[in-house]
């Protein structure tokens, strides 16, 4: 199916967008996004409809979501100021109000045969948020992430639920990510109250990276800083630091949470990328292989797709599992 806009073609069954029969390079996820819009365009689509159906109900930021706003605003020649065809509609979501025209692709005579379609969409190793293809790797396969209990410097026992709390929903939400082996609260936990060296966790707990961090309240007032560690080379990787009101506690460690796990998935994927890179071709097992895959995945050409494709069925041979 084809949607006809402007002087744009959005092509679902060849996953292409193109202007003036040229190619405009997109991501898939913002592939996904301009797809979404134009299917429900009789209607203001919210941001939770996004999430749930683009983002499969994963947690994002609004940051994230403006983002991709953005980069769909700017392959189809919009701007956030214009909104010619993708308006933005205070406190209710967003709508394409451009005029579309539906109709079926003619077949390519001479168009060499198509490659296997690429994988589902991956995690970008950005700050934006995607998803990564999902391959089927065995647990000892992927990298593993302890989440170390968040140090109470409040000076008031009685806020150890609140600190806790963070460390929990932290790892419940990291534990969603399918290409990350969480460490249990159970094994993490044993270092509450701990002081203790990157190295040793990493070698108890069998991970390779480690979040930390601190609670401090103040009155009505809280702030929490947390850092993501690599454990091989006892580096920050990320940190952050976060200042909210405690009008509704509950709300706010939800929040603290999701901003928290929005910063750290694409963190963790470009580490785990980098040192892939980093290795002989001939030393690779089945996860250098696949994070080797996204580099040529995301740059959303034909070549880069079949190199990807050729790198995730070495990957599936190694570990089919």
């Amino acid at each position: 199916m084809q949607f006809v806009f402007s002087n744009h073609v959005l092509d679902t069954s060849r996953q292409e967008l193109s202007c003036a029969g040229q190619g405009v390079a997109v991501e898939p996820q913002v592939f996904d996004l301009l797809l979404y819009l134009l299917e429900n365009r009789d209607r203001v689509v919210s941001k939770d409809d996004l999430f749930d159906h683009v983002w499969e109900g994963r947690i994002v930021s609004e940051s994230t979501l403006t983002s991709r706003i953005n980069a769909v605003r700017k392959a189809v020649g919009d701007t956030g100021r214009d909104q010619r065809l993708v308006r933005t509609i205070a406190r209710k979501g967003f709508r394409f109000i451009g005029d579309v025209r539906v109709t079926r692709p003619e077949p390519r005579r001479e168009e060499a045969p198509r490659p296997e379609e690429a994988p589902p969409q991956p995690p970008p190793p950005s700050p934006d948020d995607s998803q990564p293809p999902r391959a089927a790797l065995s647990v000892l396969d992927r990298p593993a992430i302890a989440v170390l209990p968040f140090t109470n410097m409040s000076g008031e026992v009685e806020q150890e639920y609140f600190s806790d709390g963070i460390s929990e929903d932290i790892i419940t939400a990291l534990s969603k990510l399918r290409w990350f082996y969480v460490i249990a609260r159970n094994s993490s936990f044993i270092y509450k109250g701990k002081s203790v060296h990157l190295k040793q966790v990493g070698a108890e707990l069998g991970v390779n990276y480690v979040v930390e961090g601190s609670v401090r309240k103040d009155g009505d007032r809280v702030r929490i800083t947390v850092q993501l560690n690599d454990v091989a080379t006892g580096s920050h990787l990320w940190a952050e630091r976060y200042d909210r009101g405690l009008a509704d506690v509950f709300a706010v460690q939800d929040e603290i949470t999701q901003a928290i796990v929005a910063a750290i998935e694409p963190q963790l994927y470009a580490a785990e990328n980098f040192r892939s890179l980093r290795k002989a071709p001939d030393s690779m097992d089945a996860w250098d292989l696949v994070m080797r895959a996204l580099s040529h995945y995301w740059r959303v050409t034909r070549q880069d797709n079949v190199v990807a494709q050729a790198l995730l069925e070495k990957a599936i041979d190694i570990d089919p599992h």
